[in-house]
Parts: structure tokens; C-alpha cells; sequence
């Protein structure tokens, strides 16, 4: 769930930047590429560093997080790969070392092309198109992804968030009864190969055109799984069925097919995903954020009624 590198925030200067930082100048180092700076792109659980003109390190920092070891970060970059090979929209992983993932000092990492930001927002219509064309270059990928992967994730976060506090009682209740009705729900059906976190964040207007990026949550659903997470704020926060509607017609346009109760419960489940997520994303949110996060709840205690 990175939002990747297109802008330079300082330089990797500080104590607990160290130890990331040079782990991977010297895995770069040890591929023969030249690395000749070190600008900070993003520093939270992912740390992301623009190392040359063209390199980009993903270096992970949260070693206690709910999401260890190598196997997601293999999935990112064997679905990341096989869409460069596809020459479907997306940031290509750099082709000066293998995908990896690479493992120093404790720190998993991979290596990015960095892409230049054209601050233009993308119209509707080519975010539709552009995730049919990575739906269905997808198609034809190899790499097993696990079913439903996030959602099953999720329900096993819940212990973890209960011990923790994170949420009352109630609202746990409210997330796990969703979570494992449209699981059920969402088990049966169409399913293939997915971004699996298709929001705007991880959608580039780059001088190469619309890019989307960070597959770690990749797996295997239903494509209106991708749809709700592009549209999930834009209808239920900003009330926006305008930019709905010419995203999805787009999409179909281009030659995909929605199903509308599918879509349903994909509304719900992303909107109990993204809850349960929320807290060990943005630990310290801003008033913004907290109240999204309400608004997420009421409507999840509300659904049937939207």
C-alpha cells in the first residue's frame, strides 16, 4: 500500500534512515549501477529512495507489521514483471537487477524505474480504460495468487487489532460480521488475476501517461473488486456519480463487464477492508482522516440502506 515516488521530500539523512538507506545503495552497488543520490520519495512502513536518475529502492521498514516475510513481495514483482512484459500501463521494475525480492540487513526491497509527474488530473475515462487494459493483461498470468487474498488477510488481523484496542467492541463486530458475509458472497463467480488496492493513490499521470503502480495486495477476485476500489470515496464521500459512472462506462467501453450485485459486495467488503486497515496505515491520522474513517463506519452500519 505504497504511494510511490514522484517527488522528492529531503535527503536520507537521519539515525533511522541509516541502516535502510545504505542497504540498498549497496545492493544497487552490487549489480553495477551507479547510484548518485539518495533523495527521500517516502518515509513511513515503506521507505522509497530515488538512488540515480532512473533507480528507485522500495526498502520495507516495519518488520512488526501484520505483513512479514518475502512471499507478498514476490507476488508484486512477478505480477509487476508480467505486466512490463505486457506493455500494459504500469511502472516497470528497473531493468538494471533482477526482480528480486532482495533481502539485506533484514530489509526486503525491489528496485523501480522512476517516472516524472505531470500535474494534470486523469480524466475518467482513461482511469476505466487503463484498468481494463491491466485486467486484462493479467489474465494471462502464471503466478498463483491467493483467493480473496485481502479479504482473507483482514479477518485475520482481527485478533490483532482486538488486543490492541484499535476498535470497540461493537465496531469489530460490525467489520467481522461484513467481512465474512461478503467473503461468503464473494467466493463464487468470476474470478482472475487483480491490483487488489486500485485506488487513485496508486494510479501515476507520468509523462509516459497514466501508470498504475503497487501490486503487493495483488490477488485473485473479481474485477469489480479493482472498480470499487478506484470509486469507493468518489460515490460514497464525495457523492461524485458523475466521475462513477464515466469510470465504469469506460471500462466497459473498452471491453470488460460488470456485475452489478458483485459490485454491491464489493462495496461493502472494500469499505470493512479499508477500515480494519486504517489504524496501522495512518497511526496518527489527521482530523481528515479520522473523520473518513467514521463516515466509513456509519455507511458500513448503515449499507443496505445506500
Amino acid at each position: 500500500m505504497a504511494h510511490i515516488w514522484l517527488m522528492s521530500f529531503g535527503f536520507a539523512s537521519s539515525e533511522s534512515l541509516f541502516r535502510p538507506t545504505r542497504s540498498a545503495r549497496e545492493v544497487a552497488i552490487a549489480h553495477g549501477l551507479k547510484v548518485d543520490r539518495c533523495e527521500i520519495l517516502q518515509n513511513g512502513s515503506t521507505l522509497v529512495l530515488r538512488l540515480s536518475e532512473s533507480l528507485v529502492a522500495r526498502v520495507v521498514q516495519d518488520c512488526d507489521g501484520p505483513r512479514q516475510g518475502t512471499d507478498w513481495f514476490e507476488r508484486e514483482n512477478a505480477v509487476a514483471s508480467h505486466l512490463t512484459q505486457q506493455e500494459a500501463p504500469v511502472i516497470p521494475l528497473h531493468w538494471g537487477l533482477p526482480a528480486g525480492p532482495h533481502v539485506r540487513d533484514g530489509y526486503p526491497m525491489n528496485f523501480w524505474e522512476f517516472v516524472k509527474v505531470i500535474e494534470v488530473k486523469p480524466a475518467a475515462e482513461d482511469i476505466g480504460r487503463t484498468l481494463f487494459e491491466c485486467h486484462k493483461s493479467l489474465r494471462s498470468l502464471e503466478c498463483p495468487l491467493p483467493r480473496l487474498g485481502i479479504l482473507h488477510e483482514t479477518r485475520a488481523m482481527f485478533g490483532m487489532l482486538e488486543r490492541r484496542s484499535l476498535f470497540s467492541s461493537e465496531d469489530l463486530e460490525l467489520l467481522c460480521g461484513h467481512l465474512e458475509r461478503t467473503t461468503t458472497e464473494l467466493q463464487a463467480g468470476r474470478h482472475q488475476a487483480l491490483h487488489g488496492d486500485a485506488h487513485l493513490g496508486n494510479l501515476m499521470n507520468t509523462d509516459r501517461g497514466l501508470l498504475w503502480t503497487d501490486w503487493e495486495d495483488a490477488f485473485s477476485g473479481p474485477v469489480e473488486w479493482d472498480l470499487a476500489s478506484v470509486l469507493w470515496n468518489a460515490k460514497f464521500l464525495e457523492n461524485d456519480g458523475a466521475f462513477v459512472e464515466s469510470v465504469l462506462g469506460a471500462y466497459r467501453h473498452a471491453g470488460g463487464s460488470v456485475e452489478e450485485e458483485t459490485l454491491r459486495q464489493c462495496w461493502c467488503a472494500r469499505a470493512a477492508v479499508m477500515t480494519a486497515w486504517y489504524p496501522l496505515l495512518y497511526p496518527n491520522p489527521n482530523s481528515d482522516r479520522r473523520e473518513k474513517l467514521q463516515r466509513r463506519l456509519e455507511w458500513l452500519r448503515g449499507w443496505r440502506d445506500f
